[in-house]
């Protein structure tokens, strides 16, 4: 058997918006779905997949997965033939492992391709209002892992580096060293006073910015009870966020939104609601099926061109009597001289 292709894609940081159009196609055409617990899964309507949630921490969703187990299972699924698709947070090889999964899959003969995503430093400046570059404040940007403790002995982190470069440093993943972190930055020589920020779950409704000093940005993040997934970020950029914010304006933001509607017929409200700020949960309350016996229906069509008027009530059925019109072998000169209407702009 030809082994499947497997893509590993960058789905962004949250907002399922950002997703880019290369990722987009490959989902629809994947066979298999491993995504991260990062991943907003209101991606997952865009694939007709088996979809697999990996996560490399303990949550309430499932047990860990080591990251040989994930390698394991992208390079067992290729070899049964399955397109597959791998989609992380963020984008693929910004501290996201993908260059680990790449090794693994070029090692294993499969072929691979990798698809950029937005890299939530990137995202997480736009959506709170901080261009992590100017012209006036920043000429260079630093993206730095906050995953390593800053006392240990011997870090890969140069803090005294950090502390004299000239833009604006982005902690990834630092939120539970964000005191460790500003004090090693302080002590390296950075300015107490120097502007810093904490973004918590960016680009989705549940945002939250807190802006402070260095010097106390730890103590603000941590009385405002912020959660991961948050960045880190330090620098004068920080100030534009007074002028140029926006995302939190929007109307709904921060609202949490159920939507009944079948899943099928939500693609369209979806992108809707997000675009007002706030959160679609999707909670179909109704499932649309075909009859189990087509007889009754096949008698009316039988007598459509008797009727005066035929009146549709809902897209539903449009949709369902269209499509059997059409698997009769008819076509819209069923309806003889029946006039149509339809009730509401959904059904017309």
């Amino acid at each position: 058997m030809q082994p499947g292709n497997v893509y590993l894609v960058g789905a962004g940081p949250g907002d399922p918006g950002l997703l880019t159009l290369r990722g987009l196609e490959c989902l629809k055409r994947a066979d298999r779905v491993l995504y991260d617990g990062l991943v907003n899964p209101l991606l997952l309507v865009h694939t007709h997949a088996r979809a697999e949630r990996t996560c490399r921490g303990e949550s309430p969703a499932g047990r860990a997965l080591k990251q040989q187990e994930i390698n394991d299972r992208l390079i067992a699924a290729a070899r049964e033939g399955q397109t597959v698709v791998r989609l992380k947070g963020g984008d693929p090889f910004v501290f996201g492992r993908g260059s680990e999964e790449a090794r693994a899959l070029a090692n294993a003969g499969i072929r691979f391709e990798v698809v950029p995503g937005v890299t939530a430093a990137v995202a997480a400046g736009a959506y709170a209002g901080f261009s992590l570059t100017h012209r006036e404040q920043a000429s260079a940007v630093a993206f730095i892992t906050g995953h390593e403790d800053p006392t240990k002995p011997g870090t890969a982190v140069d803090y005294q580096a950090l502390a004299r470069f000239p833009g604006s440093l982005v902690f990834y993943m630092g939120l539970n060293r964000l005191a460790e972190i500003s004090r090693a930055l302080i002590v390296a020589g950075k300015s107490p006073e120097t502007p810093a920020a904490v973004v918590s779950r960016a680009t989705t409704p549940r945002q939250r910015t807190i802006c402070a000093t260095l010097e106390s940005i730890a103590e603000q993040a941590q009385g405002a009870h912020l959660h991961a997934p948050s960045l880190i970020i330090v620098g004068e950029c920080v100030r534009q966020r007074e002028t140029i914010a926006w995302y939190e304006q929007r109307p709904l933001f921060g609202q949490t939104i159920g939507v009944a509607r079948a899943a099928a017929q939500c693609v369209e409200l979806i992108p809707r609601i997000i675009e007002l700020g706030a959160e679609p949960v999707l909670m179909p309350t109704i499932e649309i099926l075909p009859p189990e016996n087509w007889s009754a229906v096949d008698g009316m069509i039988e007598r459509l061109a008797g009727f005066d008027w035929v009146v549709f009530t809902s897209s539903n059925g449009v949709a369902a009597l269209l499509g059997r019109i059409w698997a009769l072998g008819l076509d819209s000169r069923a309806f003889g001289r029946a006039r149509l209407a339809a009730i509401g702009e959904g059904t017309a």
